[in-house]
């Protein structure tokens, strides 16, 4: 039987801010003026020198020009068209934990291998894991409960290793299911499997990153979560996680972009990062959780009250693409 799990919903940022320091506000904002906010996509994102996936993974493609689906308002009202949008990420701790999903950079070579024991083993890659003795798990220092990922990026041979549920077992560690990703390559997984995501994707390529927005641009979609989903699942999704057949209710893989004429001038300089990369590349469904939690990694550069912001922004701000056009 092919696995399935319910996810917990997501732990929001703290509202407690930090101010962004004025070199870093003043290189935003220069960003943004230029014509269009965000450069388009020139090469793949990249995370220890390696791409995060190409520059033809369906996360780098823009959506911007893409049609809206016909089901475009039905969907977004099941998510919850009042519902703000929120940051599941920012800086400093949320009731003890960190806030996002972090990920780690290590040489392959030079760390110690491990295959863990999987509870849904059927659907993981078996590995071995380069898994360091201080590999960040989601919700460090105390990661009690929640999803507890972690993500690994090997920068010898660009792969990316994500764990759901990672935790250490008496004789070793133990996982509830692992993945295995070939950073060079659009490879999806087998059609039905999970990942380390409920929805069979990969996190890492869909993680807002503070060094892409102290940048100026984030170049891909992101990932966010929605409370209900179906019993279905689209392009690039493997994996459904629900027992609802409900037609009104979204897909795993549904991508969703901000609308163009939504007005983002009078946002923060790091909410306006994220805004103008959802208007441009969208995000993607791939889990479930609270309506309109946006995917992220901690850092201490995050402006938790600038990324509050974004809470300014509701469901009926959306408009669900039909993505037909990226499919293989």
């Amino acid at each position: 039987m092919r696995a399935r799990r319910s996810v917990r919903a997501r732990r929001g940022g703290g509202r407690s801010g930090r101010c962004v320091a004025a070199a870093v506000a003043t290189m935003l904002a220069a960003a943004l003026a230029a014509p269009g906010g965000a450069s388009p996509t020139a090469s793949s994102p990249e995370v220890g020198g390696c791409p995060v996936f190409p520059p033809s993974s369906v996360w780098n493609r823009p959506v911007d020009r893409l049609p809206v689906a016909k089901d475009s308002t039905t969907l977004i009202r099941s998510i919850g068209l009042d519902d703000p949008l929120h940051a599941g990420f920012g800086s400093g701790l949320y009731d003890g934990q960190r806030i996002g999903i972090p990920y780690i950079v290590v040489s392959g070579t030079s760390t110690p291998m491990t295959t863990p024991r999987f509870e849904y083993a059927g659907e993981s890659d078996a590995g071995p894991y380069p898994i360091p003795a201080d590999v960040p798990i989601e919700g460090d220092p105390h990661p009690d409960g929640g999803d507890r990922h972690a993500l690994i990026v090997d920068s010898d041979t660009c792969t990316l290793y994500e764990l759901y549920d990672l935790r250490r077992g008496p004789t070793g560690w133990l996982a509830g299911s692992g993945a295995i990703w070939n950073m060079r390559s659009n490879a999806l997984r087998p059609a039905g499997w999970t990942s380390a995501d409920a929805a069979g994707l990969p996190i890492l390529p869909g993680l807002a990153r503070y060094d892409e927005v102290a940048a100026g641009a984030i170049d891909h979609a992101l990932r966010f979560t929605a409370p209900r989903t179906r019993r279905a699942f689209i392009y690039p999704a493997r994996h459904f996680a629900s027992d609802s057949t409900d037609p009104a209710l979204p897909p795993m893989g549904l991508r969703l972009r901000l609308k163009a004429n939504f007005d983002i001038r009078d946002f923060p300089p790091q909410a306006r990062v994220v805004l103008e990369a959802l208007k441009r590349y969208g995000m993607i469904l791939a889990d479930n959780g609270s309506p309109w939690y946006v995917s992220g990694a901690p850092d201490p550069g995050w402006s938790n009250e600038e990324l509050h912001s974004l809470d300014r922004v509701t469901g009926a701000d959306f408009q669900v693409v039909d993505t037909t056009a990226l499919r293989p």
